[in-house]
């Protein structure tokens, strides 16, 4: 496999550092070949190059089995117009790549329950998978424009366009819950009747699986009052967009939490956090979250899920031996670094790949 690796800016490098000494270990122990080629994107390229996205970079992405991001976006670069913002080489990237669906799972995880702003009792036992419409709404309708006096965005969405994200939340929901929660604000806009009609089309195509519908604002009021009763959620991209991160921060920490986004050419892999900064450089971000993303690599590209598994376990173990970084850490003068995190899951991971191996041998 050829994976593109792009850091990115900020505490994305130190991430996606420890994401692919992951992948490369697991790789070497279970025989999988991966290769990997690292470029530019965003502040880090538009300092190189005066482009978020230079076209070495897309090249070497096309040519790819996957990319691997880390994260765009610094304050230096807030005074520019939007589409001169290191954010933009991530919006032109996902075109480029043309995956319109977004997966973000999100889960209570046994050692980080109290780490959860919610209550043990409400927060326990959650576990849902976010699917985000990635390339319409807002974020890409035209026309757009800014002037001193006004501004304006288009939402806009077409039947085909709900349809084939649709699809993958009923796919997934076949493997899960079987149960698809459709978010919108069909009270209010056009956009959102347009979405829930096709929705509805869509389910009839999978009677097993139970469809529920939510008005946004709701949803966000239940993902902090009743988050359990979730499986997949099914949602357009503004929505998804702001809903995922509330999701991400019930487990504790926005560094937790990966995303995988298919249905292109080429699949895209990153964590669901930011640049952060603030932190960038100092060897304490979370890089779980990263470590992740590379765990759905193997299971959506690679279509390896013994390698995603021991990735997954391996995360498990070590935060159930009590290792945190200093987001999800109750000590903040006492916390793992970002490297070491990445080793021990590394060591971990390879061990749980050794078994799986053996007794797949035996």
């Amino acid at each position: 496999m050829k994976i593109t690796v792009l850091p990115g800016d900020g505490v994305g490098v130190e991430v996606t550092r420890e994401a692919v000494k992951v992948l490369s270990a697991v790789s070497e122990t279970l025989g999988l070949e991966m290769e990997f080629t690292q470029h530019l994107i965003g502040g880090a390229a538009i300092h190189a190059t005066d482009s978020p996205l230079p076209e070495e970079t897309q090249k070497s992405c096309c040519e790819s089995d996957a990319v691997l991001l880390g994260a765009v976006g610094a304050p230096e670069f807030d005074h520019l117009l939007p589409e001169q913002r290191p954010e933009i080489g991530l919006l032109k990237l996902r075109q480029l790549l043309g995956g319109f669906a977004n997966l973000r799972p999100s889960k209570a995880f046994d050692a980080l329950i109290d780490s959860s702003p919610l209550r043990k009792e409400v927060f326990e036992g959650t576990n849902m998978l976010i699917v985000r419409e990635l390339l319409g709404g807002l974020y890409f309708g035209q026309p757009r424009e800014i002037s001193e006096t006004e501004a304006f965005n288009t939402m806009r969405y077409s039947v085909s366009e709900v349809e084939r994200v649709a699809r993958v939340a009923f796919e997934s929901a076949k493997l899960r819950k079987k149960k698809v929660t459709s978010v919108d604000k069909a009270n209010v806009l056009e956009t959102s009747r347009l979405w829930r009609e096709t929705v509805e089309k869509v389910a009839k195509s999978y009677p097993e699986i139970e469809l529920e519908h939510l008005f946004v604002d709701a949803c966000a009021m239940h993902l902090v009052t009743n988050p359990t009763r979730f499986d997949v959620i099914l949602t357009e991209n503004l929505f998804g967009d702001i809903l995922s991160d509330e999701a991400a921060v019930l487990t504790g920490s926005l560094g937790m939490l990966a995303s995988a986004t298919i249905g292109g050419k080429i699949d895209l892999y990153e964590p669901v956090h930011g640049s952060a900064p603030d932190i960038a450089g100092k060897n304490i971000a979370n890089p779980l979250g990263a470590i992740a993303s590379g765990a759905m690599l193997l299971r959506y590209t690679a279509k390896n899920e013994a390698a995603a598994e021991a990735i997954e376990k391996a995360i498990n173990k070590v935060l159930a031996e009590g290792l945190r970084t200093i987001d999800i850490s109750n000590d903040k003068e006492n916390f793992a670094k970002t490297d070491e995190i990445g080793d021990l899951v590394a060591k971990y991971a390879v061990e749980f790949a050794n078994t799986k191996s053996n007794s797949q041998t035996v």
